[in-house]
């Protein structure tokens, strides 16, 4: 099954505090991007691949290696303040309602082929699929820095992406979430917002999103644990 990804690329990085966009530090000898761009890159199934960027990082980007090597397939845009709005502008650059598009953070370079699969198995029977892993730790509810309760984590989900919709369903979400002021943390929140219905998939513990110091150091674990 053939599909499109959109990588919002356009944020500042602030929690990691590195005083640039976040996806140009380095894992290893590559950047972040580069790393989550040549798993859509080398996957025969992604035709296309949209990056809603900030036009001061276009330079950068373009001279980026493998920016060079999956030339064909990028399409670069116009990205926007917060995340929402770069997904927004990203999904109204394509053109067919039909096509499944998936939406990954930039910034999860580790996502696996199972993953992707998984995803668009399940896209033809949900209005959405998300990938995600159980919660591990105990989860406990704090009010003014008093436990105010312990949440039963059998329930619980950290939710990943790629999360994968029709454009036609993307359009619409998108739309009115703007018309209305909702902003959601994910582009599912948009559709559970307007009661559609979104499929979980098994996602990786391993398919970390690096968004700070700390997380450097465990895609540098888990980039050696691979190559060993």
């Amino acid at each position: 099954m053939q599909y499109k990804v959109v990588i919002p690329a356009a944020g500042s990085g602030k929690r990691m505090g590195a005083g640039m966009n976040k996806l140009f530090l380095k894992i290893g000898h590559q950047t972040i991007i580069e790393m989550t761009l040549s798993v859509f890159g080398r996957d025969k199934r992604c035709n296309e691949i949209i990056l809603p960027i900030n036009p001061d990082d276009r330079k950068l980007f373009e001279s980026l290696p493998s920016i060079k090597e999956f030339k064909e397939k990028l399409t670069f845009v116009q990205g926007g303040a917060e995340r929402q709005e770069s997904v927004f502008n990203g999904v109204r650059a394509i053109d067919d309602k039909k096509s499944i598009v998936l939406v990954h953070d930039g910034a999860r370079p580790f996502v696996t082929d199972k993953i992707i699969s998984a995803l668009l198995e399940n896209s033809k029977s949900s209005d959405g699929v998300i990938c995600a892993v159980p919660v591990k730790d105990t989860i406990k509810k704090i009010e003014q820095e008093v436990v105010a309760e312990t949440i039963d984590r059998s329930t619980l989900w950290a939710v990943q992406t790629p999360q994968a919709f029709t454009q036609e369903v993307l359009i619409e979400s998108h739309t009115l979430a703007e018309e209305k002021g909702f902003f959601g943390t994910d582009d599912a929140s948009l559709l559970e917002w307007q009661g559609k219905q979104i499929k979980v998939v098994m996602g990786d513990y391993f398919n970390i999103k690096v968004t700070t110091k700390e997380d450097l150091i465990f895609a540098e674990a888990i980039l050696q644990g691979r190559h060993e």
